[in-house]
């Protein structure tokens, strides 16, 4: 009975062990996610926009807050204009207000991140403004 004891003590031991050393691992793998340096992503190559609206899009940046706010509301009205890209551009107007308006600027990300799936090339962005905007 002593052996048989003893055998379920060492076998009970290196499964919680084993349970600590796997955890552990899981913990040092998020860190290292969290702590990742964000990728570089060219807003350019994101699909969601046509090209023929390149031009109009920097146009309507230079050209300040309201002009790109009024851009913006039109490309809505475009079938082919959808995120990831919509998101991108979206995300430079929070930017370009935050400073002028913050709580609009807030209402505008929460809408963004409540839309964009968890697997989005723009996540990182979003994680990124995450603490500025909530």
């Amino acid at each position: 009975m002593k052996p048989l004891l003893a055998i379920l003590i060492v076998l009970g031991v290196g499964f919680v062990g084993w349970r600590l050393f796997d955890y552990y691992g899981k913990v040092e793998a998020g860190k290292a996610a969290q702590n990742a340096e964000p990728e570089k992503i060219n807003p350019d190559r994101l699909p969601g926009l046509p090209y023929q609206l390149d031009q109009k899009l920097r146009e309507a940046q230079a050209a300040g807050p309201v002009a790109f706010k009024a851009f913006i509301d039109g490309l809505r009205r475009y079938p082919d204009v959808k995120d990831p890209r919509l998101a991108w551009i979206e995300l430079d107007y929070v930017l370009m207000i935050s400073p002028i308006d913050p709580m609009e600027a807030k209402k505008l990300f929460a809408q963004i991140k409540k839309r964009t799936p968890p697997d989005s090339p723009i996540i990182s962005r979003i994680r990124a403004l995450e603490k500025t905007y909530e």
